[in-house]
């Protein structure tokens, strides 16, 4: 749903396109039937203005735009929120959880009083779903363990690395990186080098980068 919600600020809208185009011709149509004092007039005075003018707007704009998104996915933070605390059925809290934290970015700002509870529903999730049938749930789990920032949980990212799928093993790593945990330093390295997935090994270079930063 979020993913959805996001392709479609990315799409262009149709009906805008149009009418800035009709707004150009229209603009060269009329500059072509002004005289050459009206012309000379509105290079040298009118369009520098209106280049100032659009500018200013412009840095009005973004932060208004930035203020915009952040309040749209404050509400939409809340809202699932209130649905995590009243659901009780496993599977719906898990993709809840997975839900809240895509939405916020893979941070915790605002997040902090369900990070006991997300901590201990993904661990969960990542011992217990067994079996290559779930191995998608088991490296979502991983994965998004390490956006708590909480260190603890590096021992079981660290055993997920030696998970018997792929999928698994890149979103372990991916966890270590977004924790930052030092300590896995040597095993993301031996993943690096001899992992027969690429995929892993891409994961486990992006860990071992965001480490240096």
């Amino acid at each position: 749903m979020i993913s959805h919600r996001r392709r479609e600020q990315g799409q262009v809208n149709p009906a805008l396109l149009v009418i800035v185009i009709i707004c150009l011709i229209t603009g060269v149509w009329v500059w072509k039937r002004l005289s050459i004092e009206t012309q000379d007039y509105l290079v040298d005075q009118a369009v520098p203005m209106t280049i100032i003018g659009l500018v200013c707007a412009l840095l009005l704009f973004i932060p208004i735009r930035i203020l915009r998104r952040h309040r749209a996915r404050s509400q939409e933070r809340a809202k699932l929120l209130a649905v995590f605390h009243r659901e009780t059925v496993q599977e719906k809290r898990l993709d809840l959880a997975f839900a809240l934290l895509e939405n916020n970015d893979y941070h915790i700002d605002g997040l902090e009083s369900v990070i006991p509870t997300l901590k201990e529903l993904l661990a969960t999730t990542l011992q217990r779903a067994l079996g290559d049938k779930q191995h998608r749930i088991r490296g979502m789990a991983a994965s998004h363990l390490g956006a708590l920032q909480d260190l603890s949980v590096v021992p079981l990212l660290l055993k997920a690395l030696d998970d018997d799928h792929a999928y698994v093993r890149s979103c372990a790593a991916l966890g270590l990186g977004r924790l930052r945990a030092t300590e896995s330093r040597e095993r993301l390295k031996a993943a690096m080098e001899h992992d027969w997935d690429q995929t892993v090994r891409s994961r486990a270079r992006e860990a071992l980068e965001r480490m240096r930063t």
